[in-house]
């Protein structure tokens, strides 16, 4: 029977890893298209991408995968951290020194930051895409501008600002969790586990970076 639990969180360590590393691959996509709300175009080549992942075949079956992906991680990832509580229901009288990371202990609740992070995500840009919700400014007939939508979230500094430090939050999360994937599928060895940490670092901020370079860009220079 316990062999049975062991193999079961295993699989689900696994299956975890490899959905958080297709996400993290989107990442990179979805940076390069905000990125685009950079250039001085008033929107044009963003909402150009924009339009051609809203519509394009092919990335709508994608589509499906990074949903099913990121439910997997979310569930697995509440899954698993429910049976490490139930393990240890008993905090210990005398702290130890644990060779688990500060990160590790607290990747529960950073993706849980991350969740409310993407649920507020999902509401002003694929929640209005979908025509769920309210669209604030539309282009061409009924199609959402989300440019506009961007720019007008940017504007206001609280919203900037919570949104660099859920990035900032989001990179912390990033960083540990790359590693840990590697860690979930084996492929811990002296030589090249270095490297994946360093990657892991590198990784998290490019990403954190990239995406916070956009509200600096609408606070300071496209106010």
């Amino acid at each position: 029977m316990n062999a049975s639990l062991n193999f079961s969180s295993l699989t689900k360590k696994i299956v975890m890893a490899v959905a958080g590393l297709f996400l993290m691959t989107f990442l990179v996509v979805h940076l390069s298209i905000n990125l685009c709300l950079l250039r001085n175009d008033n929107g044009e080549w963003f909402n150009a991408a924009a339009h051609f992942m809203g519509t394009n075949y092919i990335i709508k079956v994608f589509e499906v995968f990074l949903f099913g992906g990121l439910i997997i991680h979310i569930i697995f990832g509440i899954i698993l951290q429910i049976k490490n509580w139930i393990s240890r229901p008993v905090g210990y009288k005398v702290s130890n020194k644990s060779t688990t990371s500060f990160l590790s202990k607290y990747m529960i609740y950073t993706g849980g930051i991350i969740f409310i992070f993407l649920f507020i995500h999902f509401m002003n840009f694929y929640f209005m895409k979908m025509g769920w919700v309210e669209k604030t400014f539309t282009m061409n007939g009924d199609e959402p501008d989300f440019y506009l939508v961007a720019k007008a979230l940017f504007a206001s500094n609280f919203y900037s600002i919570l949104y660099i430090v859920l990035i900032c939050i989001l990179g912390f999360h990033l960083n540990h969790a790359f590693q840990a994937a590697f860690q979930s599928l084996g492929l811990n060895h002296p030589t090249y586990t270095p490297w994946i940490k360093s990657f892991s670092t590198i990784y998290s901020l490019f990403i954190v970076i990239g995406f916070n370079v956009i509200p600096l860009y609408f606070i300071f220079f496209n106010a």
